[in-house]
């Protein structure tokens, strides 16, 4: 238990600045631009960075690829969860304007709802979740001779 504590910890801070970045773009109404959503990537690749980092630090002696992979994994998947929750819980009742207010600045004019929206919020936080851990566990491969 006191292994995965560390990248609990690391995913509700990674969550936490999430909603932060979320919430400072919805300041300047930036918020409803799908493009800035790709800063989210960098900010959980950061997050999993670190967690992996001092997880190796704190835990050298027991430190292997799996180990990493699944603290890069916890620490991913909380962020996304909690993310997932607060933009679910913002598009429904901090800003209920929110949804239709984002379809309209994307091209094609897509008719869909809060939940359709929000799954696809959890499945990119996921996927970058899961692209982001296998990339930073290159960094911390034991070196072949």
């Amino acid at each position: 238990m006191k292994t995965i504590s560390l990248p609990i910890r690391f995913g509700l801070v990674t969550s936490a600045v999430l909603i932060a970045y979320f919430l400072l773009l919805s300041l300047f109404n930036k918020h409803i631009n799908p493009v800035f959503s790709f800063f989210n990537a960098v900010i959980t690749a950061f997050g999993i960075y670190e967690a992996v980092r001092v997880y190796k630090l704190q835990y050298l002696e027991m430190f292997s690829y799996g180990e990493g992979f699944k603290a890069g994994l916890i620490t991913g998947s909380i962020a996304t969860i909690l993310f997932t929750a607060f933009f679910l819980l913002y598009a429904t009742e901090l800003n209920t304007d929110f949804v239709s207010q984002l379809l309209a600045t994307i091209k094609g004019g897509f008719d869909t709802n809060v939940g359709m929206i929000t799954a696809v919020v959890a499945i990119m936080g996921f996927a970058t979740t899961v692209i982001c851990t296998l990339t930073v566990m290159q960094l911390f491969k034991k070196e072949s001779k």
